[in-house]
Order: C-alpha cells, then structure tokens, then sequence
C-alpha cells in the first residue's frame, strides 16, 4: 500500500517567509507517502523553501509558464521533476520514486502552449499534449439564425500516440504510473480533449490522471476502476492578478494497494492569500459542487464532514 497527496497549481513568489506558505496544509501533506503538485512558473532557490519545508516529493512542470531556469533549482533541492527537460527524450522521461519498495512513475504533459518552447529533439523544453480546435454550426442554426457553433476538440494524434507509448513503457517498470495534465478552460465544462486523452491514460495503464491548468475545480470520473482528476484548481498560488480570483482547490488523498480508496479535501486562500483547509458548511459547500459535477461523469462522489470519498475505485 502506497499514499499520495495531489494538489493543483502551484505559484510561489514574493514571500518574505516562504517556508511558511504551506503552514496550514502540513497536517494533510505530511502524513503521505509521496507528495505531488504543479509547478507554474518559475522558481528560484529562495522560494524552493517553500516546496522542501511541505515535502513536496515531485512536481510537473509541464505547462504554459514552465521556466527551464527552475529545472538546476528544483534539481539542488532535491525535489523531482518532469514534463521538461533539456531535450524531447527527457520532457518524456517519467520522474520515479519508490516507497515501501513500490515504485511510482510521474509523467507530465501540458495541452497549454508554454510561452517557453515545447521540447524538441536537440532543443529543452516541455512535453506535449495538444489538440485542434474545430467549430460545427449548431443543428438548430437554420430555424435559428445567430446561434452559437458547437466547439470540437480532438487530440494530436502523434502527441496522442507519444503520451500512450510513455505511458506504457513507465508501466512496464513500475508498479504504478501517475499523469499530469495541464489543460483545460474555466468552469465546469469538460473540453472533449480532455475526456479523450484521460481516458487514452487510463487505457494505456496509468493508475491516476491528475489534472490542472484551468484554475477551477472541475468533476472526477472513475474509469475503468481508476480515476481522473480533471482539474484540482488552485492551491498556494502568489500571482498578484490571481488575488481573490479563483480561489478554491482540492487535495486529493489517493490510496495505491487492493482497496484503493481516494479522498477530496477543499481548500480557499483567504483575504491575506494564504491557503488553507476549509471545514463546515463552506466546505460542504465546495464538495456539493463536485459531487455534482461528477454525476454528470457517472461517477459518485459522497461528502461528509468536510470530506469527499470517491466510489468505483479498482471495479
């Protein structure tokens, strides 16, 4: 048996203390095994206190603020990375750590373009998870002149077959395999993408798909007996413009073993921006939320006491 803690993005700057920025998550964070969140925008080694001070074991920094400067840093930390790297082969290279002498790979993609450079094979950067945008005139357009198009997205399909092959080799020397996905719009709404490469994840053997990049909360889906966290939100996160937008996130607890289980505990940074655990209604509130989102995925989710317990894990 093996526990992680998950969280969404990750921003840390400006702090006078940054040991201090995930004070109020120690008790959630330190119990775990192994400890992942993402990792957008740069990091210097001042502010890498804040990660070694919560434990983060591993994070991705496959996204569209990735800094390859973060890499040595991260590295001098200790701390492992990956969905970047200083050539196509290393972006793809899964981030391995082993507890209780099980071994869990890490592989990070970003379908948001960086504003870096995406790796190539001679050249550092991220690891790739793109897709097309098409628009279809709503079938009502004719009756209804001015209606909206339909939005379709579909993978790319070499970066489709390049995130299944990795997905696989990692499998097959490892005992379980996690993916990062940075992806994603605002809101509610799944993007057809999205669904298409979660589940190509799941089907290719990954154990969990974690999402991010949209900075809200959007559902879980049990598939196939394992589950797809389509966004966490945000979590300790300092962008000045991101100041009392987007607020809430989730930890994810999730169990590796033959009862694994997966938990959701909500999070808001507060007035002074700090983030912390959420309790009572306003966390009945925030999981209400989720536990509807997911239905809409077929996937049950039941809240209680400030916690959220995903069914239909291992089925």
């Amino acid at each position: 048996m093996i526990t992680l803690v998950l969280g969404g993005d990750v921003n840390v700057q400006g702090r006078a203390t940054p040991s201090e920025a995930f004070e109020h998550l120690d008790p959630l964070l330190k119990g775990a095994d192994l400890r992942f969140v993402n990792l957008e925008g740069s990091l210097d080694a001042p502010m890498a206190e804040a990660l070694s001070s919560a434990s983060i074991d591993v994070v991705s920094c496959a996204n569209d603020l990735t800094s390859m400067a973060s890499l040595p840093v991260l590295d001098h930390a200790g701390i492992a990375h990956c969905g970047a790297g200083a050539d196509l082969d290393a972006a793809h290279a899964p981030a391995v750590l082993e507890r209780s002498g099980e071994k869990v790979a890490f592989l990070a993609y970003t379908s948001l373009r960086s504003r870096g450079q995406s790796a190539q094979p001679d050249f550092p950067g991220v690891a790739q998870a793109f897709a097309t945008t098409a628009y279809q005139p709503d079938p009502h357009v004719m009756e209804v002149p001015g209606r909206p198009p339909l939005v379709r997205t579909t993978p790319v399909p070499e970066h489709l077959e390049r995130l299944v092959a990795d997905i696989r080799r990692a499998k097959s020397g490892n005992d379980h395999v996690v993916v990062s996905m940075h992806w994603g719009l605002p809101g509610a709404e799944l993007t057809e993408y999205q669904v298409a490469y979660g589940r190509a994840a799941i089907d290719a053997g990954a154990d969990l798909v974690v999402g991010h990049g949209p900075h809200t909360i959007q559902a879980v889906e049990v598939y196939r007996g394992r589950p797809i966290l389509y966004s966490l939100g945000n979590l300790v996160f300092d962008w000045p413009s991101m100041r009392g937008r987007h607020v809430d996130g989730l930890l994810a607890g999730c169990m590796f073993g033959d009862e694994p289980r997966l938990e959701l505990i909500p999070v808001r940074r507060d007035a002074d921006n700090e983030c912390v655990p959420l309790a009572g209604e306003e966390a009945g509130k925030v999981l209400r939320y989720v536990a509807d989102v997911s239905a809409k995925r077929s996937t049950t989710v039941s809240v209680r006491e400030g916690i959220a317990s995903v069914s239909g894990l291992g089925a």
